[in-house]
């Protein structure tokens, strides 16, 4: 059996048509939509709604950890626009629609934190699945989906924002991974709280790895975790206990799955 996992695409749907290629079946980890392109400022939605110029002072910005000048930027162009919602929303569901079609069957996906899961039902079809806190079997193994990502201390969803990340409490992110219950393959968008998994060795800052993702990992011994996220990992794979826990690298950048075998 082989299975083509994929993670951060991006919008990358070139590739992701591809990707599937010579497998079994296709598992997406999400962060389908490229919002902001760090590698092509005139690309994204911010490149297409704002241009590169104004998207290059946001990197810069971001880059510089300069958060409440990031902040104050950003909102600045949003407040800029008539209906800043709707012409999110409509970027989206242009991007959603090439990139679900790119999906090969049978497809698994599930969202990252820079989707919009609401959405997503309405792209799924015949052999393209989309499953957050669920598992199913493929191959002889069962595999267990959680998508999002984690909040970080005092977020606050700002009311009336164009768009909001799909971000997860921890508490609610053990409790997808509960429903989940035992699995031979974990596929979550995040990584397990493990240093060298959640350090961004480009962006020199840690992501949120799940410390209840790690539990599990070391109570139930799943075969495979898999998850992308963090673009620039200090390591690609660390193994906790019985379980190899593989990074399965940045898709849009990569264009290459990764590779489960059994």
């Amino acid at each position: 059996m082989r299975v083509h996992v994929v993670s951060d695409v991006h919008g990358n749907a070139e590739a992701l048509a591809r990707a599937g290629d010579g497998a079994d079946a296709l598992v997406v980890l999400g962060d389908l939509v490229d919002f902001v392109d760090y590698h092509d400022h005139g690309k994204g939605i911010l490149g297409r709604v704002f241009g590169a110029e104004k998207v290059e002072v946001f990197a810069r910005l971001r880059r510089g950890r300069a958060g409440t000048e990031t902040v104050r930027y950003i909102r600045s162009l949003w407040d800029s626009l008539d209906d800043a919602a709707s012409v999110v929303r409509e970027a989206v569901l242009e991007q959603y629609a090439e990139l679900f079609a790119a999906m090969s069957a049978p497809t698994y996906a599930t969202p990252g934190n820079v989707d919009s899961p609401e959405l997503w039902p309405r792209f799924a079809h015949d052999g393209v699945h989309v499953l957050d806190g669920d598992a199913v079997e493929i191959g002889g193994l069962r595999f267990g989906f959680v998508g999002g990502a984690l909040r970080s201390p005092g977020f606050v969803r700002r009311p009336g924002a164009p768009w909001y990340p799909y971000l997860r409490t921890e508490e609610e992110f053990g409790a997808a991974l509960a429903r989940v219950g035992e699995v031979d393959v974990l596929c979550t968008h995040i990584p397990p709280a493990v240093a060298e998994l959640t350090y961004d060795v480009v962006a020199r800052r840690p992501e949120l790895g799940s410390t209840s993702l790690l539990e599990v990992i070391g109570r139930t011994g799943p075969r495979w975790s898999v998850f992308g996220h963090v673009h620039q990992p200090m390591a690609r794979r660390v193994r906790v206990g019985w379980t190899e826990c593989v990074n399965v690298g940045h898709f849009q950048r990569s264009g290459t799955p990764h590779v489960l075998r059994w």
